[in-house]
Order: structure tokens, then C-alpha cells, then sequence
């Protein structure tokens, strides 16, 4: 305890203060000193004060109360307590320590007053520097803090557990367009419903967030659809003070553009750089996901894969240039876009090779499709003053049977396409189901087929040819025939496809050739003029020596050219168009007749028609069989007719088994026809018997003959 007596030393000093309120100030933790009421004056002041000052006895003992604490409202209080001995206050101050440092404090003044009459104002101080200087470090942090989430490209909320809002970032109400942005204020529980509003599915995030209000440690990340079509990503925190849930951290960040640009990669990364078409990994996607759309009790779902190879590609490249050829490739997409549907995918799986994936057709949409694809190509390409032909190879899959994984779909279509490639190209066919391909049985089937030409095996049958309003035969075709002793009768449809494979189908022709040129040699001998038909593969046609082959078949036989007629599939036509020309008008010149077989099956084009020297054409009977009652093959029929005789063809319908087939046929101008409902395909002295007039029959009675032949 200090006083002024002791700080005087017998000096001048000011009056003393009664010892018990000097002990009692200095036994009072908090800093505090005693101002005389006459003087106005420190009279005691204990060490706490001392050393919150910073001051020695000397320097504050009988100084003015206004120096140690010397804020205007202390001055003002202190003029007043001269007037008025009650006087008191209570309020915060500041001071100044002696090293210049101001020292918050809370100060409060009491008037004392003694029994013997003295006047004292008893002045004591709580030192509010460290809270203060907490508080302001805190409100920096909080400032920075503040400033570090407005800085952020995430928008941040923080709510209690009971989801009121405690605090929230402007990129927050940016990101989610909240009206007035900041309206929503701490303790506001109405800013979910703001939310739900912008939501794609507010009620969906209503649940949501309820569930991760009732459970205080979860952690989540969600990808939230607004309505406005962008995507955010929420991920929620629980919010910890001492080891304990307080509320919750939510960050909401855009993702819209990245997914955009994720977007755009994924699409890049799918798509052909030259064409824009899908490319082999968009399509494989696209055939898994046709795989897996059978549902649970639904039968498994059908499609079709058609593998397309241009032909002869390379040669465009070669000639013209790559430039040219990336114009083709783009062209050819445009054109394959007629081909398909909305639902169907049309790929460039590299190079030359397309892809077409037909949804829910079975065999009979996939030939159309084929078919579409084979008439859209046929188009000429004209770029500048160029003007080409581009034709096509197209295998065929169908799922489930040839494949069940993209790759084994993919691969069976390609080989069906190299199939038709073999086979003279500008054409399709089906793949051959693995599980019906018995390699060891194909092997087996080979070897017989070339014993069997070998050995002599093969045999000519000949179906009548008929002209359609007489019933007069004026032709044959030769069919050929296979009995093995081991595996008795097998179908050309076995076998000639195989042979087709393996190249053996040459040889299997030549025979054909000289056996029926031979046969028709026989009857005109026998003096039935009866003119035979051959069917020419396009790998026969194709042999450099085949027309040499032709005429020298004609000449050992001693039989007239006009009496043989070749049967050519409309893939020979346009393989390779100027040596098919070459070798057609060869033929011609020697007096041969040709037909195109199964007309409107394959890569039809009237320009080749009226450029090649036809004379006949060939109705397949997949167009006849629904005559005359289904409309398509109606209309098919009619136009094939009606542009046959356009051109100055023959028309000749096949596989007529019915009297209204043969009458509809009559009726739309066709020609000819053949077919059960007058014959099969007849051993040789079958045929001469059936065809050759008996003497002595009168017409009347020939003509019954016939009617019960046909009914027959």
C-alpha cells in the first residue's frame, strides 16, 4: 500500500486516509486508488493500479484523478464531484500506460465517506486489455475469414442442426439466383424453400436434405440439377466444436460447364474426326446397350449389323487424291444417313468401312436395308467435273444368333463382308451362324463336293421356261443337282455357297456351262430347238479366259450362240464396270443371250441397263411369292415389268406356283415365267417328254394335258 504520507516523507502532504481503507484497498485484487474529497487529489493507490499504469508511487500519488485516467467523461465527472460529494460512475475507459499503450478498462467511481467526517471517491479498475485485443484479433480473423469466402469459387452456407442459416457467401446466392441475394439472414429457415424453387426436383431435394439434417455426422457429395439446366456439386460437413456436431458446412460448386466440356471431349472421343459420324467405340456401346434392353419374362431384343466396305476405295485415293476420297467418305455418310432410321446408328469404323445398326430387324428388314444402302450408293459421285461410280460390300449379322458380344457381331459381319468381297463385291450377304457352322462338317462337305465333280455325281435338272398366254415352252434353265451316296440328296443352297468360299465354284460352273450347252446340242439333234440357261457366278464371270470358255463350250457342242443364254447376278454388272463391259459385249458379239437373275435383290441401276447388252430380266421370286395380294411385291412387280419393257426387255417372273400368281403376272405384261405350278426342275428326257408335242394330239387335247399336268 502506498499513501501519500509515505511518498512525502514529513513533506507536504495530502491528508491521510483512515488505515482500514488503506488495508482494504490493498487487499483488493483488481487495481484501484483513493481521490480525496477536499483536494480532489490521489491520496492511496495500491501495486495493482501501480502496475497497471506503469507508474511508481511518486509519479501518481497526489496527481490529478483526470492524469491517470484521464478520458473527457472523467474530467466532466470530476468537475462535478467538487459540486456534489455523491457523485458515481460507471462505464469503460481508456487509459495510457507509461510506456504509451493504451489500456482498456472498465472503471467504476464510488464516494466513501468516513465517521469522522472525511470524503473519499474510491476509483477501481478491471483491465479489459486482453479481451479486447481478443476480440479485435477475432473480428481480423473473422474479417479474413470472410473476405477468404468471398474470395472462393465456391458458394458456402453454414446452418445449425436445425437448418437455419447461419452464415452464407454472395457466390452462394449467386449460384443459386436467390432473389435480393442476401435477404435470407441468420436464423432464417425459409431459405430451403428458396432453393426447392430452382430445383429440377424440389421435393426429391426437400428429402434430402432432411435426411442430412437428421443425421448431424454425415458426410455427403451430391450433384444437384437445377431448373435452369445447370449442375451443382453439394457436398455437406458436419460442423465440429469441440468434438461435437454444431451444424452443418454445405459447398456448392458449378459444374455445368466442365460437364460441357467433359461432354464435348466424350462426343470427340466417340465420334470420326473426318465425318462426324459415331466411330467403332460409339457403336459397340450402342450394341451393348441394344443387348441388355430385354427386359425380365421379355424374350431377348433382335437387331441387325451390317458391315460395309467400299470397293476398290484405294483407287480413288490413288487417282484423285486423298482430298477426293475424304469428300467420298463424307458424301457416302450423308447418303447411309437415308439407309436408317431415327433409332438406328449409322458408324465409321476406319478407313473405307461403315457400320449400320438396324434396331429390331430380323432377316427380311435387314435385306432392305442392304437393298437401301446398295441404290443410295449407286448415285453417281460428281465433284467438280469429275463424275464416278462407288460401290459397296455388306456383310450381314443378326443378334442374337451370329454374336453375343460387340466384338463377335462386329467380327461376323465383317466376315460376311469379305464373303462378298470373294465373291465378285457390289453385293451383301448373311453371316452363317457359328453354332450352325460345323468347320469339321464344312471340311467333309468340301472334299465330297470336289470328289463328287471328280467322279461324275453332279447331275443337270432343267425347269421350263414358259411364255405366259400360250403355255409354250421356249427355254430351260439348268439346275444343278447332288446325290451323294453317303449323304444323299444336298441342296445347291448347301453346298454352292461353299463352293462360292472357296473358289471351287469355277470349276463347279465350267461343267455346268458345257454340260447344259451340251444337253441343248442332244435335243437339237433330236430336233427339239430348246435354249438352255446357265446361272454364271461373279467370280466365274470374272476368269480373264471366261468368254473363250464360253465360245469354246459353243464350238466342241456345234451349238448355235442363240441358244444358250447366261444368267448374271447384278453384282457382275458393276464389280468392275468397263472390263464387264468388255466381256459382255464379247459375249454378245458371239450371239449369246444374257439376263440379269434375281432382279431387284442386289445393286440394281438402270444406267447399267441401258449401257450393257441385256436382253432379258429375271423377277426374283421373293417378289412373286406375295402376288397379288401384297402390295410391295405388287408394285415391285409392276415396276420391274413396266421398266422391262421400257428398255426393250424380256421379263421373266420365277417360282410362279399359283394360277393367280400366273394370271396377275399375264395381266401386268410380263413375258415368261417358270415355277411349279407347270414344272420343276426335270431330269433331261423328263423335260423332252413333258415339252416335246406328240403327233397326232390335237390341240384340245393337248391343252388338257397340260391342265391336269398343272393341277398336278
Amino acid at each position: 500500500m502506498t499513501t501519500s504520507r509515505e511518498a512525502t516523507s514529513g513533506q507536504s502532504r495530502a491528508p491521510a486516509a483512515p488505515s482500514v481503507l488503506e488495508a482494504l484497498l490493498e487487499g483488493l485484487p483488481e487495481p484501484a486508488w483513493l481521490v480525496d474529497g477536499e483536494s480532489l487529489t490521489v491520496s492511496v493507490i495500491n501495486r495493482a493500479a501501480l502496475r497497471l499504469l506503469g507508474l511508481k508511487p511518486e509519479r501518481a500519488l497526489g496527481q490529478q484523478p483526470a492524469m491517470l485516467c484521464g478520458s473527457l467523461e472523467d474530467e466532466a465527472f470530476w468537475q462535478g464531484a467538487a459540486r456534489d460529494p455523491f457523485a458515481r460512475i460507471r462505464s469503460d475507459t481508456v487509459l495510457t500506460h507509461s510506456d504509451g499503450q493504451p489500456r482498456w478498462v472498465s472503471r467504476a467511481i464510488s464516494p466513501i465517506h468516513t465517521p469522522e467526517g472525511d470524503r473519499y471517491w474510491l476509483v477501481m479498475l478491471h483491465d479489459q486489455t486482453r479481451r479486447r485485443r481478443a476480440e479485435a484479433e477475432r473480428e481480423t480473423l473473422l474479417a479474413e475469414l470472410r473476405a477468404t469466402l468471398e474470395s472462393t469459387a465456391d458458394g458456402i452456407l453454414v446452418v445449425d442442426l436445425a437448418g437455419r442459416v447461419r452464415s452464407f457467401n454472395r457466390r452462394f446466392a449467386k449460384l443459386w439466383g436467390l432473389p435480393g441475394g442476401l435477404q435470407h439472414e441468420p436464423g432464417d429457415a425459409g431459405l430451403w424453400l428458396s432453393l426447392q424453387r430452382v430445383m429440377h426436383d424440389g421435393e426429391q431435394y426437400r428429402m434430402r436434405i432432411e435426411a442430412l439434417l437428421d443425421a448431424p455426422l454425415m458426410r455427403s457429395s451430391d450433384m444437384l440439377r437445377l431448373a435452369d439446366g445447370r449442375v451443382l456439386e453439394q457436398v455437406s460437413l458436419p460442423q465440429m466444436s469441440r468434438g461435437e456436431p454444431i451444424g452443418r458446412v454445405f459447398s456448392f460448386r458449378d459444374l455445368s460447364e466442365k460437364l460441357a466440356a467433359h461432354q464435348r471431349i466424350e462426343e470427340l472421343g466417340r465420334s470420326d474426326v473426318l465425318t462426324g459420324a459415331p466411330n467403332r467405340r460409339a457403336l459397340a456401346d450402342r450394341i451393348i446397350q441394344q443387348m441388355a434392353a430385354a427386359t425380365d419374362g421379355e424374350p431377348a431384343p433382335v437387331f441387325a449389323l451390317l458391315h460395309l466396305d467400299l470397293d476398290r476405295f484405294k483407287q480413288i485415293n490413288d487417282t484423285l487424291g486423298h482430298s477426293y476420297g475424304d469428300r467420298v467418305l463424307r458424301e457416302v455418310v450423308e447418303r447411309l444417313q437415308g439407309a436408317v432410321g431415327a433409332r438406328d446408328t449409322l458408324a465409321r469404323l476406319g478407313g473405307d468401312e461403315f457400320a449400320l445398326l438396324i434396331e429390331g430387324a430380323q432377316m427380311f428388314e435387314a435385306e432392305a436395308a442392304a437393298r437401301r444402302v446398295q441404290q443410295l450408293l449407286a448415285q453417281p459421285f460428281s465433284f467438280d467435273t469429275l463424275s464416278f461410280t462407288v460401290t459397296a460390300s455388306c456383310g450381314i449379322a443378326l443378334y442374337p444368333g451370329d454374336g453375343g458380344t460387340p466384338d463377335e457381331l462386329l467380327a461376323s459381319a465383317e466376315r460376311a463382308m469379305h464373303w462378298v468381297k470373294e465373291g465378285g463385291r457390289a453385293g451383301f450377304r448373311f453371316h452363317v451362324p457359328r453354332k450352325e457352322v460345323d468347320l469339321l462338317s464344312r471340311m467333309r462337305l468340301d472334299h465330297a463336293m470336289r470328289q463328287a465333280l471328280a467322279e461324275g455325281r453332279f447331275r443337270l435338272h432343267y425347269q421350263p421356261q414358259v411364255e405366259l398366254g400360250s403355255d409354250r415352252v421356249i427355254g430351260a434353265e439348268a439346275l444343278i443337282r447332288w446325290r451323294d451316296p453317303q449323304r444323299g440328296d444336298i441342296s445347291p443352297a448347301e453346298f454352292i455357297p461353299l463352293a462360292e468360299e472357296s473358289g471351287f465354284v469355277i470349276a463347279i460352273g465350267d461343267w455346268v456351262l458345257r454340260e447344259a450347252v451340251d444337253q441343248a446340242a442332244h435335243w437339237l439333234s433330236r430336233g427339239l430347238r430348246m435354249p438352255v440357261a446357265v446361272n454364271v457366278s461373279a467370280l466365274q464371270f470374272q476368269q480373264a479366259h471366261f468368254v473363250e470358255s464360253v465360245a469354246a463350250a459353243l464350238r466342241d457342242a456345234a451349238l448355235p450362240a442363240s441358244m444358250l443364254e447366261l444368267e448374271l447376278t447384278e453384282g457382275v454388272l458393276v464389280g468392275d464396270a468397263d472390263e464387264g463391259l468388255k466381256r459382255m459385249q464379247a459375249l454378245a458379239a458371239l450371239g449369246v443371250t444374257l439376263s440379269i437373275d434375281d432382279f431387284g435383290t442386289g445393286y440394281s441401276s438402270l444406267g447399267y441397263l441401258k449401257r450393257f447388252p441385256i436382253q432379258r430380266l429375271k423377277i426374283d421370286r421373293s417378289f412373286v411369292q406375295g402376288l397379288p395380294n401384297d402390295p410391295s411385291d405388287v408394285g415391285i412387280a409392276n415396276a420391274i415389268v413396266q421398266m422391262g419393257r421400257a428398255l426393250g426387255l424380256q421379263v421373266i417372273a420365277e417360282g410362279v406356283e399359283t394360277e393367280a400368281q400366273r394370271d396377275f403376272l399375264a395381266q401386268a405384261g410380263c413375258h415368261e415365267f417358270q415355277g411349279y405350278l407347270f414344272a420343276p426342275a426335270l431330269r433331261p428326257e423328263e423335260f423332252e417328254q413333258r415339252v416335246r408335242p406328240r403327233r397326232h394330239v390335237v390341240d384340245a387335247a393337248v391343252s388338257g394335258w397340260l391342265g391336269l399336268a398343272s393341277a398336278g
